[in-house]
């Protein structure tokens, strides 16, 4: 998953690289994605087979790892519209794909989430969560816990009215969206909220990590019918 954890630590536990050893490292196989925006999202190897998303247009490529050269193994290249470049704020960039259930996960920078086949390059489902229009566009990694893919806006410097959404991983279908600011039934909080979840003597900032973990995990439920 990106960034190591749902607790974005970004650490890893592998000791193989050392101080002394890092002189003597050199590179051993490169490839052009052919794209010159910025690469921010970090490749996933999973079962000997990296994947890599580029910035837009967003093309993901998996590489063979088991066989010399690595070959590419697949390419999946959405349609993503060209009119997202401009409502971008800071450069076309993509946090990356989250593995799951055989899918790769993503999201495209003119709005959209898409799964995967990460066995054939398949695409599983394509679902519409922002509008360009709005100036909304999409750049971050997606997150999935258990059965629900955790998606967000970016577009802030445009005055969007900010959100995150449940979407089924399994077919795509939007479940739940959650505003970041309004009233308690736009953010999906329910009066007894803060009690069920121990938060009535804890400052604003713990509380909302810890609400948004909820929705996350589904310990507190916030989907709605």
């Amino acid at each position: 998953m990106p960034a190591k954890d749902f607790a974005a630590t970004r650490f890893s536990a592998l000791a193989d690289i050392t101080p002394p050893k890092a002189p003597t490292l050199h590179p051993v196989w490169t490839f052009s994605t052919g794209v010159l925006g910025g690469h921010e999202g970090q490749p996933l190897v999973v079962g000997g087979v990296m994947y890599v998303v580029t910035p837009w247009p967003n093309v993901l490529y998996a590489f063979d790892l088991s066989k010399d050269g690595y070959p590419l193994k697949w390419k999946y290249r959405p349609d993503v519209s060209p009119n997202a470049i401009g409502v971008s704020c800071c450069d076309t960039v993509n946090r990356g794909a989250f593995y799951a259930d055989g899918k790769l996960f993503y999201n495209l920078l003119d709005g959209h989430t898409v799964a995967v086949d990460a066995a054939t390059g398949r695409e599983v489902w394509n679902t519409r969560i922002a509008e360009v229009g709005n100036g909304e566009t999409v750049s971050m990694a997606p997150m999935v816990v258990k059965d629900r893919v955790i998606v967000g806006a970016s577009g802030g410097e445009f005055g969007i009215y900010g959100w995150i959404k449940g979407l089924d991983a399994k077919t795509g279908k939007v479940l739940w969206t959650a505003r970041n600011i309004g009233p308690d039934a736009d953010m999906l909080i329910r009066q007894d909220t803060f009690k069920a979840l121990g938060l009535d003597a804890i400052s604003p900032t713990v509380i909302g990590a810890r609400v948004f973990y909820s929705m996350l995990t589904g310990e507190e439920s916030q989907e709605t019918d």
